[in-house]
Formats: C-alpha cells, structure tokens, sequence
C-alpha cells in the first residue's frame, strides 16, 4: 500500500466522514447478523444476501440512498474477507467498529484517469460523491492502480492508500549472508557488526507525552479540555509510529541492497507480548514488568521489520529457530547461561571469546547454529548432531 496524506477542504471532509459513516454503519449491520449466529441454527448471510439486502435497504432509507453504493458494498465485501480470515486461523472475529478509531472507507474499480497530478507537490483523487480530493505527491504513484482506502487516525489525519503490488528489491547477487538479531536495548544488530537503534520520540517529546498523560487524568470525562488532551496524545503517539515506520522502511531497503540472503530469529511475537496478568483465580507476577518488556518490543517493531523485509527481499529472507542464540558461542559452539555476562557483553566461559552479546547472536543466526531442547547442537538444521557439555536449564 501506498500512502500519501489527504489535503481536504472542509465541504469535502463532511462529504468523507459520511463515506465512513456509511460504511460503519454497514460494517456494524453485518457483524450484528452473524452474531446471532450459533451451532444448529441457519447459516448467516453472505456477501450476495447481505448485497441484496442492502438494495432494499437503500430503496426504503433516503439517507442511505444518498451515500456511495460501491463504498457500502465494499464494506461487505472487507466483512466477507474478514470472515473468512477467521475461519481460516490467520486473524481474529471481525469485531465493532467504533466512530473515531481508524475510521475509513474502500473504493474499487479506479481507472487510471481518477488519479492525476496537479503540481510538483500535489495530487488530485476522484472520490464518489465528493469530487476531486488533493494528496501530497510524496512520491510517484505506483501505476495500474485498482482501489485505494481512504482512512482517518485518531491524530485527526486523513490518507488515501493506493493498492499495488510493490516492485521487490533486485539483489546484488554478491553472496553476502547476513543474520539480523532483534532486542530491545539494540532494535537491530547485525552479523557484521553494526547496531540500529529505531526512531522514537525524543527525551524532550516523552517528557511532554507523561506531561499529557497525567493531565489528561484529571480532566473532566466528556469536557472539551479532555478531548483536546486526547488529540494531542495521539498526535505524538503518531509521530513516534511515523518515525518507526520510516526507520523499518529504510533498514529493510539496506539489507535488501546489500545481502543476498537474509537470515532472522523465528519469533512468535503475539505470544511474546501477550499479558502476563493472569486471571482472578490464579494472577499473574510481575505484571508491570511484563507490560514494560511488552511495550518495548512492539516499539523495536519486530514483526513489521521481518514482514517488509519479505516484501522487499521475497525468497532470500531465512528463518532460523531462536532457541539459546543468545547463549551459544560463536566461536567454539559452547552454550551456556552464564556466557552472558549482561545485556551487552558476552563472554564464553569455555574459551574466553568476548564480544558484544547482540552480535554474537546475530552470527549465530547468520551460521544457523541452534541448540535443540535435547542438548544437541545443529547448524542450518542440519541432521548431524554433536554433542555439547551439560548446562543448567536453559533460557530461550
């Protein structure tokens, strides 16, 4: 998806906000039905039953009849998918849409004549109902474009997303392989050495967000100070998610350019940030410094990293089991707890191999050297195992 910032006018703003209103409403409409739904009854609607409902619906409603057809059917269509998302496992039940949280609208079957160019930095999109809508011309459009999403965040800003297929990164075609190890001191450290750090808000900015938060704790529930308050914390909250977004796109591109194979910690992170609260019966420990930890990796962007870097370097990006990289060696292969001295420092306690503890998991990953919960030491998943010295239980 190609996303470029919407310049309105006001007219046309309430010409977008009934776009989304409609397809909330829509959305909303469609999740009610198959809420009802249980085992043994009759099966919910589908996209052609609701597509058909929704025609008698605009012919009773005016108000209905008033917005976009093909942005209403689109929202079926988005629920149709979902659904079948989750009958499939890969997402969870499509749920409520609420006004004001990542509200937007989809439109499909765009000719290349609904997208043009107006100066050197703008753009003009054709939207049903509304007319021609200015962006930002950021960056080129991405040609062959079929639909776009128009959406708004909670920091108050409109987008239009084109969707298009994007052009992968060739490959130097060196035979260079690098492997990436991801922390949360070190957002990325490479087998070569380097260290990345990601984007965030600076010391000055967070201070001014717990300014914020405390402010907003003792304003008034439904006062136009709390509202205000709120805006200006999702403001920054965008800010800090713009500038990890920028730092994944820009690291993903650099190690697309420069390796030939990619080679990354298999990592389940949903269940990695999953809370550690527990329930009424039986709570949880250290319930605060597991939502800390938490924070910090969804803020190093773990998942999104791997996830562009496929989409830039598909085929060459290798998965490689994390299990004990962090206590193995990279030179001699002996694993152990007490090779890390500390976050930063490794120090193998077998043959004296010092480095930094982040590098020296990344040429772990670059080797494919893993330990197996048996003890055996395997590199590249290889079936030859050799054995290794006892070590005391082990942590991941």
């Amino acid at each position: 998806m190609s996303r470029y910032r919407l310049v309105p006018t006001s007219d046309q703003v309430v010409g977008l906000l009934e776009h989304c209103r409609h397809a909330r409403y829509v959305w909303n409409l469609a999740v009610e039905q198959h809420a009802h739904w249980q085992g043994g009854r009759v099966s919910a609607p589908g996209f052609a039953e609701q597509c058909r409902q929704l025609t008698e619906a605009r012919a009773e409603f005016a108000w209905l009849r008033a917005g976009s057809a093909t942005v209403q059917q689109q929202a079926l269509r988005d629920f149709a998918q979902a659904v079948r998302n989750f009958f499939g496992g890969t997402h969870g039940r499509p749920g409520w849409r609420k006004a004001g949280v990542r509200e937007g609208f989809r439109q499909v079957a765009v000719k290349p004549e609904h997208v043009r160019r107006v100066n050197r930095r703008h753009g003009q999109v054709w939207v049903p109902k509304v007319g021609w809508v200015r962006f930002r011309w950021s960056r080129t459009v991405p040609e062959g474009v079929k639909s776009y999403r128009i959406g708004r965040d909670q920091a108050g800003r409109r987008h239009v997303a084109f969707a298009a297929v994007p052009t992968p990164v060739p490959a130097p075609r060196n035979g260079e392989l690098v492997g990436v190890d991801r922390g949360v001191a070190v957002s990325v450290a490479l087998s070569t050495g380097e260290l990345f750090h990601a984007h965030t808000l600076t010391p000055g900015e967070k201070e001014r967000l717990l300014w914020l938060r405390r402010r907003l704790a003792r304003a008034k529930r439904g006062s136009n100070r709390r509202r205000k308050v709120k805006t200006a914390i999702a403001r920054m909250a965008a800010r800090a998610k713009d500038r990890r977004k920028d730092w994944v796109e820009k690291i993903s591109a650099e190690l697309a350019r420069r390796f030939d194979r990619i080679r990354v910690e298999d990592l389940v992170i949903r269940s990695m940030t999953r809370s550690a609260r527990g329930t009424a019966k039986q709570p949880g420990s250290q319930v605060r410094q597991k939502a800390g930890l938490n924070r910090a990796i969804l803020a190093n962007a773990w998942g999104m990293l791997v996830a562009r870097l496929e989409c830039k370097a598909p085929g060459r990006v290798e998965k490689i089991p994390a299990a004990y990289t962090s206590q193995t060696c990279a030179a001699c292969g002996h694993c152990a707890p007490e090779n890390r001295k500390s976050q930063a420092v490794f120090r193998c306690t077998a043959c004296g191999h010092q480095a930094n503890a982040d590098v020296n998991a990344a040429i772990n990953i670059a080797a494919g050297r893993t330990v197996t919960a048996r003890g055996d030491l395997g590199i590249s998943r290889s079936v030859k195992r050799e054995p290794r010295p006892a070590t005391s239980s082990p942590v991941a």
